[in-house]
């Protein structure tokens, strides 16, 4: 029988608590639970409205995963979900993570959360836009901090502030709070960003998917702004061999990064120091007050492509 426990008043079976998920720490489930109990408090703010999608890995890293959208059989009726649009004219539900008895439920699934750039009341309207820097072989996550540098700058340049993150595999992630935008106006601006960096950096960025083009690159990619797209929520476990945490970092990590990608690489037992230390890094996405209206995109430039400047209302 699995034991039980209460959270918030209410009762969860945590089954397998003694399973190793990664092999290569001897970490267990009962552990992964435990930090994700201990970092709630920063976890779940950033999930907090945001419909809910899951990577399981339910028998470890090296066993199946799945990714999924609508709501794992045997949810429990207190878990809340929420109809999202899917495509045109279709509908689902998705869960909705907003207290730490769901998010419990939810991390004994086994699982990464992965949200959109958008809360629930408003599909496709978003609210902060992402850039995923993923580094090509060679290249490594060093690579991906020379391009967080140079995407912080330019978007200064705008009057957009941004915040960083490890994505707890290979690369980075970069937050910008914006003024709630249509996800395609969101997406337009963060692909025009991405050609320029291509432009500007040229041998270091690409700005297209293929693989065959980002052999030592650093691929720039805007997609996730996409209303249909989700990433990696903040200080979610990732299914890699070791329990590495997408894990918020300090512009100053990031400079010192170009010389020492490996310092980049948080693991669960990181996790409380950080969150003591430095307090949650990305508690300024979660202030409106910090949100700025993107530029329009706008007329071609030089032959790098689309600029991005601001139009006069």
């Amino acid at each position: 029988m699995s034991p039980m426990t209460e959270v918030e008043g209410r009762r969860l079976a945590l089954s397998n608590l003694e399973k190793v998920l990664y092999p290569a720490t001897g970490t267990t489930k009962g552990e992964v639970l435990h930090y994700v109990a201990t970092s709630a408090g920063a976890l779940l703010p950033h999930v907090h409205d945001r419909p809910m999608s899951f990577l399981r890995f339910p028998d470890g890293v090296e066993g199946q995963k799945f990714f999924a959208k609508n709501p794992p059989p045997g949810k429990p009726a207190w878990v809340k979900t929420v109809e999202v649009p899917r495509s045109e004219g279709v509908t689902a539900r998705q869960v909705l993570v907003s207290d730490l008895s769901s998010l419990i439920w939810a991390a004994n699934l086994v699982v990464e959360f992965h949200v959109p750039q958008w809360r629930a009341e408003s599909p496709g309207v978003a609210d902060r836009m992402v850039f995923d820097l993923d580094p090509g072989e060679p290249a490594t996550v060093a690579e991906c901090c020379e391009v967080a540098l140079w995407l912080r700058e330019r978007l200064a340049a705008d009057g957009l502030a941004a915040w960083v993150k490890t994505s707890g595999s290979k690369g980075l992630h970069v937050l910008v709070p914006v003024e709630p935008t249509a996800s395609e106006q969101v997406s337009a601006y963060a692909k025009a960003l991405a050609k320029e960096a291509e432009a500007e950096l040229p041998g270091l960025v690409v700005h297209r998917m293929a693989r065959a083009l980002r052999k030592g690159r650093v691929f720039v990619d805007f997609s996730q702004n996409s209303a249909s797209k989700t990433t990696a929520a903040p200080y979610t476990l990732r299914a890699r061999s070791e329990p590495t945490v997408s894990t918020p970092v300090t512009w100053e990590e990031v400079e010192a990064g170009r010389a020492d990608g490996g310092s980049l690489v948080f693991r669960v037992t990181d996790i409380g120091a950080r969150l003591e230390r430095y307090g949650d890094l990305l508690g300024p996405l979660l202030n409106p007050n910090r949100a700025r209206a993107l530029p329009r995109v706008a007329g071609r430039g030089r032959s790098a492509g689309p600029v991005v400047r601001y139009v006069s209302p």
